[in-house]
């Protein structure tokens, strides 16, 4: 089992000052902020009461690593503050949730600066080892993590590193899980080392992904050779089309998402959202022609509440494009599907 001691290294964890220095106090209002709690020194995980957990990944490198527009690393700090200053109240109480911090990525990100494709995808992989260590942490103490920025490579260690902790606390008898994806890619590319497009391929082939659901994949942009991997394993992964979806009509988004819950209940199932599938919003691949937020929203609650969901990861946003402005509407768009999220797991 993997400690909070031992990822230490690779975490910058947040003191409760730092969080009310992001929180908005207002008189006769009480902001989540005021009310989320955060892991004081000695503490552990598994005694606080927060069920779940909050953690960023502000990195690009395995976005760059496949050959994508960088910017995924400033997705974490506007969807913070957006989810803090939100109120609390009888929908949603901050107790419910603690802020742990972020995965330091910072050393990796100074050496990403100067790596070539080969130097980027080998760094994505010593990304990964911190996010998977970080997530098992979290896990083995009986949490779900709400894992907020990064492109989708860190699907690799959310996917592992549940698995494992899962394995580690007892809940599960092996190290694999499901895996919900509302994405325009199957991000299944070739293991051709570590990046942003192959995260679920690989998590898959080394036995940490068992059933795998794709919601809305994009026809122009999946590969003829990674539509016939997926159809070499019909048991295990399923997906259907955007086009099917809202341009012929062939099935409603409900009707598409609930396919995918049905076929990911049995074992505890991950939650992920590439926001490259949301029309609009500024990300490693932003789209003209995609789902709209309150759509993304009613997948994160639909799925939340119809699997045994063992974490959300919300990939790929990137507010701060270097050719764009700062979009700010990413944050609190961010911080709606978080707490969609608790609000359709709590309504189990």
């Amino acid at each position: 089992m993997v400690s909070v001691l031992k990822i230490m290294k690779h975490l910058k964890q947040y003191s409760k000052e730092y969080i009310t220095s992001l929180t908005r106090k207002r008189s006769g209002e009480t902001k989540l902020g005021e009310c989320v709690q955060t892991l004081s020194a000695g503490s552990a995980l598994k005694d606080s009461s927060a069920k779940f957990v909050l953690l960023g990944l502000p990195e690009d490198i395995g976005v760059r690593a496949n050959l994508g527009r960088g910017g995924a690393h400033t997705a974490w700090q506007p969807a913070l503050t957006n989810i803090l200053n939100m109120q609390s109240n009888d929908f949603l109480k901050g107790d419910e949730l603690l802020v742990l911090g972020h995965v330091n990525f910072d050393d990796l990100m100074k050496h990403s600066e100067q790596a070539d494709t080969k130097g980027l995808r080998e760094l994505t992989a010593e990304a990964d080892e911190r996010v998977s260590e970080t997530v098992r942490a979290i896990v083995a103490a009986g949490k779900i993590p709400v894992l907020i920025g990064g492109g989708h490579n860190n699907s690799y260690g959310n996917i592992k590193g549940t698995a494992q902790g899962l394995l580690d606390c007892g809940k599960s008898e092996a190290a694999k899980i499901n895996v919900i994806n509302s994405d325009a890619h199957t991000d299944f590319r070739a293991m051709e080392g570590r990046h942003s497009g192959n995260g679920f391929s690989y998590a898959f082939h080394e036995g940490f992904l068992d059933k795998y659901a794709v919601v809305g994949l994009h026809e122009n942009y999946n590969s003829q050779n990674v539509l016939e991997e997926l159809r070499k394993h019909p048991k295990q992964i399923k997906f259907s089309f955007f086009e099917d979806i809202f341009v012929r009509e062939e099935l409603s988004f409900k009707e598409a998402v609930r396919y995918a819950t049905g076929f990911t209940k049995e074992g505890f199932c991950g939650i992920e959202l590439d926001m490259d599938t949301v029309q609009n919003i500024p990300s490693s691949a932003k789209t003209s022609s995609g789902i709209s937020a309150n759509q993304a929203r009613q997948y994160v609650s639909w799925c939340a509440k119809n699997t045994r969901a063992a974490y959300l990861h919300i990939a790929e946003a990137a507010p701060v494009l270097s050719h764009i402005k700062t979009d700010n509407k990413t944050g609190k768009l961010i911080a709606y599907l978080v707490t969609d999220f608790i609000k359709g797991f709590n309504s189990l």
